[in-house]
């Protein structure tokens, strides 16, 4: 259904602008689903479209205009399925384009089917502003012979006219796609989805049912539930400043259970000198973690970064270096063999490419193969940024990231190796694009492997607090997420990009945020009082819970142990009280 805009004058704009979207009218749920298949035919355009204009050809290419020097035209499959197709092109941004309106502030997931009429080929969504300025709003690998799902996504910082199009930087082949969907949403609405997402995939509900002795029901009888232990890892980076601060470590043991250590476990700290190696720091920070129960991950083996090798490592000859790599692996790994929770074995191996270019093209899947052997019971991750944070690095698309996943995994030493996928999460300067970052969680859950934020901060501005609380958010909420890593902290232990806490260790805006967070996932007491039947129900974050019930006129507590989990089952559970 087409809407026309012109009767609406400036006062009514945005309602009309709503109406159109629907925003005014239905509330929307979102839709998590995607997939990396290729697929004989596209699936049905997400939420009817949205607000593209029709969004399946079926009238033709009507509300669709030629971008560039190419041509368009609609082509229907041996099935019937109707298409548009953007051939005669000689630059890579010939394509089909469509104007639509942006309201600031609202954040748009876009979803298309796109095929190349030859091979296989990037294809990007590009919005181009009226100051004609292009952001990249997703990209996949379309191939010939199939569909394949391109999710993205972009959060309006203006509102204004765009035009979608769409790059192939192959500009002899005809870009093909069907099924396409921009779907606008308000803050309210992707705030409120989120948290109707924690209650779905962080929390259960448990009924307990609360009687005397003969069965007669106990009103206000109340359930106190205080956790032990919460099963969703949320943890900060620490640095040594833990090992002689103790307000810091005070701040610390106070608020975290998991950590990684910012650089001290890495090669440039432990080795700086060729063959004298020095764990002294690192065997101190994993000692103190341990006597106060924070678990942490391996922070990293290697880091194909060529700036950050140890300065004797830089000029080694190709044999010296594969040595001395071999060594530092068996050396790190066999030390802290069995202590962590998960190793970083080839940092940001989308990015750089350092032992690659030195030892050979298999070298970070030789890396995590050799890490799983000596360590086989870890979680190795592949840790790299912009992923989900910005859109236009094409490095670390998810579709590159995946890319890489597969060459790991098809590496033969690897069978059985538990791989996992490292998000670090560092956002710069502006309103994150929450969309993108979900629309790329949500290809990256397609692989089915573990997925971690490992090292999120927000860059220094005058919304950081709220930032941060939109990322954190974002991620928490997100089914596939399995753990949250900050890198942030204290100004005393040198943290200057997000930090936490200031000279005094009085909170700063963004450790306000932090502490209610929290606070808001499941560490403070939960209590609630029975209704006339004698029945609570409470909401509780997976994690095992002591639980006390009371009553006025019972001078016995009873007490118990509850251990709530994904799969907990909302099973009554009776309590009988002697009065």
């Amino acid at each position: 259904m087409k809407v026309a805009t012109e009767g609406c004058n400036f006062l009514f704009i945005i309602i009309c602008l709503l109406l159109i979207s629907g925003l005014g009218i239905h509330s929307l749920s979102y839709d998590y689903s995607a997939t990396t298949k290729c697929l004989v035919e596209p699936e049905r355009a997400q939420y009817g479209g949205g607000i593209i204009v029709n969004p399946g050809f079926d009238h033709n290419i009507e509300g669709w205009t030629v971008f560039g020097k190419g041509s368009i035209k609609e082509q229907i499959s041996n099935e019937g399925n109707r298409f548009i197709v953007a051939h005669n092109r000689t630059q890579p941004l010939d394509s089909f384009s469509q104007k639509v309106q942006l309201l600031k502030g609202m954040l748009y997931t876009f979803s298309a089917w796109f095929q190349v009429s030859e091979g296989s080929d990037t294809v990007s969504v590009m919005l181009k502003t009226k100051e004609s300025e292009l952001v990249r709003g997703g990209q996949v690998i379309a191939k010939h012979g199939c569909w394949t799902l391109l999710k993205g996504g972009i959060a309006a910082n203006f509102s204004g006219p765009v035009e979608i199009l769409f790059e192939s930087k192959n500009s002899t082949v005809e870009i093909w796609a069907d099924n396409v969907s921009l779907q606008p949403f308000t803050k309210k609405q992707w705030r409120s989805l989120q948290d109707a997402s924690i209650e779905r995939v962080r929390k259960r509900r448990v009924r307990f049912q609360i009687t005397r002795v003969n069965e007669t029901a106990l009103k206000g009888a109340k359930v106190i539930a205080k956790p032990v232990k919460l099963n969703f890892p949320f943890g900060c980076g620490m640095n040594h400043y833990i090992l002689t601060n103790k307000d810091y470590q005070n701040w610390f043991v106070s608020r975290f259970k998991f950590a990684t250590f910012t650089n001290e476990m890495k090669w440039y700290s432990t080795e700086k000198k060729q063959g004298v190696e020095n764990y002294t720091i690192s065997d101190a920070m994993l000692k103190f973690t341990k006597e106060n129960g924070i678990s942490v991950r391996g922070h990293n083996i290697f880091w194909d970064d060529p700036k950050y090798q140890p300065e004797w490592a830089k000029t080694l000859s190709p044999a010296d270096l594969a040595k001395a790599a071999a060594k530092r692996m068996e050396s790190v790994v066999s030390r802290y063999k069995g202590q962590l929770i998960a190793w970083d074995v080839m940092n940001e191996n989308l990015h750089f490419h350092f032992f690659e270019d030195k030892l050979g093209q298999n070298a970070s899947a030789e890396a995590y193969a050799t890490a799983y052997e000596i360590d086989p019971k870890q979680k190795m991750f592949l840790n790299e940024y912009n992923t989900i944070e910005d859109s236009g690095d094409e490095d670390s698309s998810p579709v590159n990231y995946m890319k890489k996943i597969k060459e790991i995994l098809s590496f033969p030493r690897v069978a059985g190796m538990s791989l996992a996928i490292g998000l670090q999460g560092h956002f710069a300067s502006g309103q994150p694009n929450l969309a993108y970052m979900r629309s790329s969680l949500d290809l990256l859950a397609t692989t089915g492997l573990p997925i971690w934020l490992t090292e999120v901060s927000v860059d220094p501005q005058p919304s950081q607090a709220e930032y941060l609380e939109d990322v954190l958010r974002e991620a928490y909420s997100h089914p596939a997420v399995d753990g949250i890593i900050m890198f942030s902290g204290p100004a005393q232990a040198g943290f200057n990009t997000t930090t936490l806490a200031d000279e005094n260790f009085r909170n700063t805006p963004a450790g306000d945020v932090v502490d209610k967070l929290i606070q808001e996932w499941g560490t403070g007491p939960k209590i609630a009082a029975a209704d006339g039947r004698g029945i609570v129900d409470i909401s509780l974050h997976h994690g095992d819970y002591d639980v006390t019930v009371t009553h006025p006129l019972i001078h016995s507590p009873i007490k118990m142990n509850l251990s709530v989990k994904k799969d907990f089952s909302l099973e009554t559970i009776h309590v009988k009280m002697r009065t």
